[in-house]
């Protein structure tokens, strides 16, 4: 079962990073060409959050289950770089991250005008895609 979910957070990983992508470029053009936000711009944003949070929740089942998660918590763990990223740098950004782009997409919903709208979407999306970036195991990727 731990090597399905692996696979799985690793796959599934490329959506979110898409779709944030899709949602800060959307989001931009539309804010820099003054157009009104419309359903599709909530929807793209919506959608880049949601895989984030399924993506989360695949992780945390991973860290629990995987053996360079939880159980490889402790002081020697610290010590080695790629066992520090696995127990303690990757989870802590990507809840960072999450937790800037949710409120990003809640404070857009609550905005009044079009302009406030877009530059929350596109500056907490912005902020949690670089921060999920800075800390994805990327030899394990490749």
């Amino acid at each position: 079962m731990y090597i399905e979910i692996k696979q799985l957070h690793s796959i599934f990983a490329y959506l979110p990073l898409a779709l944030l992508i899709v949602a800060i470029v959307f989001n931009a053009y539309s804010w820099l060409s003054q157009k009104s936000f419309t359903k599709t711009n909530k929807l793209t944003s919506l959608l880049g959050m949601v895989s984030v949070h399924t993506q989360f929740v695949i992780g945390l089942i991973l860290y629990f289950i995987s053996p360079l998660g939880v159980s490889n918590l402790s002081g020697d763990a610290m010590k080695d770089a790629q066992s520090r990223l696995y127990v303690l740098e990757h989870p802590f950004m990507m809840i960072i991250a999450l937790a800037l782009i949710t409120i990003g997409y809640y404070k857009a919903n609550r905005a009044t005008d079009d302009t406030s709208k877009y530059k929350k979407i596109v500056v907490f999306f912005s902020i949690g895609l670089i921060l999920m970036l800075t800390r994805i195991p990327w030899s394990a990727w490749f």
